[in-house]
């Protein structure tokens, strides 16, 4: 009982202080933390149309997400200064790549072929096998979490010779395989272009959650818990990856949206055999990304409490993919990203676009979300997957 009337007084307090949040958000001075704001170019009811449904997910977010680790700041403060002390120690800062093994190579898994509206599909699982270093904090706490344990993937593939494959890195709230499949326009890649889909499941997320929704756990202030998630979701896929070859696919590319974004760009650095990769609305320095949503009084306010910002941007370092280097050709990555995002905001990805070199990029006029509905993105992915290989030309691919 008592678990509900603390809920209910969460859930009261949250709705009385969204119309304040939402306001400082809204009146923020433009160029906070985080990237630069939106782009004013192209503006105009139908942007602010599309920019309405990322202020109505951060709405939902803050009305029902789960309790954040900003209400423990001591606790979070000396976990965090601990976990820099120690991820300095061993160089994973100054190289962060080092941060991320190479995982063994996969051979057992298992695959179970069920149906979804709008077909059939596969359902592939097989044991992760990551584990953060022996004396890493938040090392027991991580293990703990049984249905992390076990990492699955949702499978569109072609009977027949082997064909393309192309890795979908999901983004924050996806999981179940109907969401998957329309938010990566999954049965379009495969029916249409004709390529095999791999979705894996992020940590927290579908049938890996551990709180009320899937993608509790991921983000809530934890950064440490934030750290070993990203981390193990590249290991995840980096282990599909090898799976795929081993299965015989003539191409591997990579394709993530949002947070999936910055695990397709971390992939991409780690591997260098890829064939392709198309980043998407991309979440690339979460510290930034975190105080550009809160901005304003809020994050004063987390200041005054002593949130460790600092150290939290430095502890996100070997989770960044600006700290590192890409491995896979210029001419194979290509990035997207939306003028009007107001949630991963555009300058995300163009910090991303600049620390790449500047390969082919994207900027559409409209918000986070109505990346699904935009014929640009579309047409960028046709683009991509036929000039790296994977369709015989654009015309038959249209």
């Amino acid at each position: 009982m008592s678990s509900w009337v603390s809920h209910g007084a969460e859930m009261a307090l949250r709705s009385v202080a969204l119309p304040f949040v939402l306001g400082c958000r809204w009146l923020a001075e433009q160029g906070d933390q985080g990237g630069a704001p939106p782009d004013g170019t192209g503006s105009g009811w139908m942007r602010r149309l599309k920019t309405a449904a990322d202020e109505l997910f951060f709405a939902s977010e803050f009305l029902v997400g789960e309790s954040s680790a900003f209400f423990d700041v001591g606790r979070l403060r000396a976990e965090t200064q601990e976990a820099v002390a120690f991820f300095r120690a061993r160089g994973w800062l100054d190289d962060p790549v080092t941060y991320h093994e190479t995982p063994p190579p996969l051979r057992e898994v298992a695959v179970d072929d069920l149906a979804a509206r709008g077909g059939p599909y596969q359902h592939l699982r097989f044991e992760s096998g990551y584990s953060p270093a022996e004396g890493e904090p938040g090392r027991e706490r991580w293990l703990a979490s049984a249905p992390n344990l076990t990492a699955h993937a949702w499978l569109l593939r072609h009977p027949g010779p082997p064909r393309p494959w192309i890795v979908c890195a999901a983004a924050y709230r996806m999981g179940d395989p109907s969401v998957d499949f329309l938010g990566f326009r999954a049965r379009w890649l495969h029916h249409s272009l004709g390529v095999n889909v791999a979705i894996p499941v992020v940590p927290f997320h579908g049938p890996r959650r551990v709180g009320r929704r899937g993608g509790d756990g991921f983000m809530t202030g934890d950064f440490v818990d934030t750290v070993h998630a990203v981390a193990q979701t590249v290991w995840d896929v980096r282990r599909l990856i090898d799976w795929l070859r081993h299965e015989g696919a003539p191409a591997i590319g990579v394709y993530g949206l949002s947070l999936g974004g910055c695990t397709s760009a971390l992939v991409a650095s780690l591997e260098a055999t890829l064939d392709c990769v198309v980043v998407g609305i991309p979440a690339v320095d979460f510290a930034g990304l975190m105080r550009w949503n809160l901005r304003g009084p809020l994050v004063q306010a987390t200041e005054r409490l002593g949130f460790p910002w600092e150290d939290v941007a430095t502890l996100l370092r070997v989770v960044s993919p600006l700290a590192v280097a890409p491995r896979v050709a210029k001419p194979r990555r290509f990035l997207f990203g939306a003028a009007g995002d107001t949630l991963a905001p555009p300058g995300q990805t163009r910090a991303l676009w600049r620390h790449w070199d500047e390969p082919r990029l994207l900027l559409y006029d409209g918000g986070h979300v109505s990346f699904l509905f935009e014929a640009a993105v579309r047409d960028l992915l046709v683009e991509a997957l036929a000039t790296t290989g994977f369709l015989p030309s654009r015309s038959d691919a249209a």
